[in-house]
């Protein structure tokens, strides 16, 4: 589908990161946006330095049914979306030993159930007009199933899943759809991960911050990947040579895939201890 100027796009998680650098190449390329996020003032800000091509700013927590729906009714004041860009999501690190019943609850309540309610309420308007495009934000952990970030993971692969179903299912009513799948991005993702009880965070998320930085591989190139798969109707999106590499991996040589995880637990499972050693003298 070819962006044209005066269509209609929303992105949810606008206040930062690819949800921010999405709006505002959509912006430049003539779109009229709708922005949501929970973080008010980034929002505000976003919304200040798109100008006139943002029609409407709402805090929304995209877990929250009610507020989706709410957001849908306003939008549909105006008519369908022609671009759907479920964006909005947190970062969890813990294997299952470490993960809390809270924890998962979180974690797929925003990056699960946030995606499911941006299809639910926006997609069938989309199908009824019989045009537009849905971006769903997942992973290169939503194909390739490293432990330490269980939960994370586990809501990635879901919405691969999604998806790919709803891609099938919308096919027939001129709606495309694509699950874009970074791999390490500098988004500042790693400051807000929450991480296990005990871990000390400089002791984790200090070296992360650092291997992001020296990756130099920031959001704007996510948001251009983003604009060529709606453009290209890509089912699954990789962004990144990491993200490249294991999907490649994952798909035609599983042993080394396996062997690939089996390397990370061990690493994880050392960064972890030290971490928490870390926070108990």
């Amino acid at each position: 589908m070819k962006l044209e100027p005066d269509m209609r796009a929303l992105v949810t998680g606008a206040a930062s990161g690819i949800g921010r650098d999405t709006a505002r190449l959509l912006a430049k390329r003539g779109l009229k946006l709708t922005i949501c996020d929970v973080d008010e003032v980034g929002l505000a800000r976003v919304a200040d330095e798109l100008g006139d091509a943002c029609e409407r700013s709402a805090v929304v927590d995209v877990s929250s049914r009610e507020a989706m729906a709410e957001l849908a009714r306003q939008v549909h004041e105006d008519g369908a979306l022609d671009v759907l860009v479920n964006n909005a999501g947190v970062g969890q690190a813990g294997g299952l030993l470490e993960t809390s019943l809270d924890a998962w609850d979180r974690v797929l309540s925003i990056n699960l159930g946030g995606v499911i309610h941006g299809c639910h309420f926006f997609a069938p308007e989309m199908a009824r007009a019989g045009r537009g495009h849905v971006v769903n934000v997942s992973s290169m952990l939503g194909y390739f199933g490293i432990p330490g970030a269980i939960g994370y993971s586990t809501s990635k692969f879901a919405v691969l899943g999604l998806s790919l179903s709803l891609r099938a299912e919308l096919a027939g009513h001129g709606v495309g759809v694509s699950a874009l799948c970074p791999g390490l991005i500098d988004t500042g993702i790693v400051r807000r991960t929450e991480l296990p009880e005990g871990v000390d965070p400089e002791s984790v998320q200090g070296p992360l911050e650092k291997l992001y930085r020296i990756r130099r591989f920031g959001p704007e190139r996510v948001a251009q990947a983003l604009v060529r798969a709606v453009e290209e109707n890509r089912d699954v999106a990789p962004v990144a040579v990491e993200a490249h590499a294991l999907r490649l991996i994952e798909r035609f040589t599983p042993k080394l895939s396996r062997l690939l995880g089996r390397a990370v637990a061990w690493q994880n499972r050392r960064v972890l201890d030290a971490a928490k050693r870390s926070n108990h003298p």
